[in-house]
């Protein structure tokens, strides 16, 4: 699984997070005490900052063709990857799409992907 957002610790337990000033939105696929069911397998929970041990934001990178990449999403053993190694030149070699200024995205097949891993800040 790869993961491009925020998390938070709360209680023990990490979740999907959404940051919003003095409070964090907490997210789990399962019905809980105190979470409200915003779509099917999707459940919220507001909680104050203060109460949250760790907010951080993970995102996954990769190598893909010796060049760096983070991740942002997958789907059916392909992965959509955007290239973080700032040449156009190599971007466009690879045959990346040029999502906007400086920013090259595509698809690379999940199997040709190196060094897949998460990152905090």
């Amino acid at each position: 699984m790869t993961r491009d957002g925020y998390v938070a610790r709360w209680r023990d337990r990490e979740y999907d997070a959404t940051p919003d000033g003095e409070q964090v939105r907490i997210y789990q696929p399962d019905p809980g005490e105190g979470f409200t069911e915003v779509r099917t397998g999707r459940h919220v929970r507001v909680v104050p900052v203060a109460e949250v041990d760790e907010l951080a934001y993970v995102r996954t990178t990769c190598s893909w063709k010796g060049e760096p990449f983070i991740v942002l999403a997958e789907h059916d053993g392909w992965l959509r990857v955007e290239y973080t190694g700032g040449r156009a030149p190599i971007a466009e070699a690879l045959g990346l799409e040029a999502f906007d200024f400086g920013v090259y995205q595509g698809w690379a097949p999940a199997n040709e992907v190196t060094d897949l891993r998460e990152q905090r800040a």
